[in-house]
């Protein structure tokens, strides 16, 4: 164990100054540059530390800026594409890494694994960042459904939402949703997933999703559409303009069914696995024996 340590070291300081001459050649030569046409002029080179995965470089890059003062432009962060001080490849390790557990776990993860001592503070700032950008991002970003062989007959659009309570900020729902796609026999073909961030309302959701219907009704203008969520209000709504029939999934209607079970029979358990157990649930909700002020 010390021996593979000290080679882990060893490496981690070959990289250090392997990425150190690497982002260098990032840098300009000082000249003058034109930036959203602005003339950009250095301001001699400022000296600033990097995280990378091997460990912390410390570099003197030029600065940039106008005659008028203002914003500070690096061409080296620009060009190399780092991420509040962190190199792409560290900023995706953390935010893998930081996808998996949370910010302390990702610490110890480093330093048993990588000998990288990382602040906790770097960690959550590098990957807000990459969230911000990927959020950024994700509003343009379309999904492309592949070539499929078998003919497509019937797609399924389904979304559901979690009431998640935010830091100083209360609650916000997050979104996910699915576009489905099906061959004559029911086979699944192909599905494209869609998630959003806990905001306030849907809009965002809402908008990213109409936008993946209207590319996949193009493709597939004679499939059937069904919709399918549980029971909120605002789902329906939605599905009812793009589906021509909705269906409650699995899991609620299991769900409102074993409640209804427990209602009418508070002292039975029937199996709705056997003969015809479908049609004695329907009888079940029908009889005399359903008082109303069970539901």
């Amino acid at each position: 164990m010390k021996m593979e340590n000290m080679i882990l070291d060893a490496v981690n300081d070959v990289g250090c100054v392997a990425t150190g001459e690497a982002l260098k050649c990032f840098d300009t030569d000082g000249s003058p540059i034109i930036k959203e046409d602005t003339k950009l002029t250095s301001r001699n080179k400022d000296s600033k530390k990097y995280q990378t995965p091997f460990g912390i470089v410390e570099i003197e890059r030029h600065v940039y800026q106008s005659s008028k003062g203002g914003k500070i432009f690096c061409p080296l962060e620009d060009s190399a594409r780092t991420i509040f001080a962190a190199t792409p490849k560290f900023a995706q390790q953390l935010s893998y890494k930081y996808s998996q557990g949370n910010a302390n776990s990702v610490c110890s993860d480093l330093k048993e694994n990588h000998n990288r001592s990382v602040a906790k503070s770097t960690v959550q700032n590098v990957t807000d960042w990459v969230g911000s950008i990927a959020c950024a991002q994700e509003e343009n970003w379309g999904y492309a459904a592949p070539e499929i062989d078998e003919p497509i007959t019937t797609v399924v659009f389904s979304l559901d939402g979690a009431y998640i309570l935010m830091a100083n900020e209360g609650y916000r729902e997050a979104m996910v949703g699915n576009l489905s796609l099906y061959d004559c026999n029911g086979e699944r073909q192909h599905t494209l997933y869609l998630g959003e961030a806990p905001e306030h309302g849907k809009a965002c959701f809402k908008e990213r999703f109409k936008r993946e219907i209207k590319r996949i009704k193009a493709r597939y203008p004679d499939a059937l559409y069904l919709g399918i969520a549980d029971g909120a209000k605002d789902n329906w709504t939605f599905l009812e303009s793009h589906t021509k029939q909705q269906l409650v999934d699995f899991y609620h209607v299991t769900e409102y069914l074993a409640k209804a079970a427990y209602a009418v029979y508070p002292k039975k358990r029937r199996k709705l696995n056997e003969n015809n157990g479908c049609r004695n649930v329907v009888h079940s909700l029908n009889t005399k024996k359903m008082q109303p002020k069970l539901f």
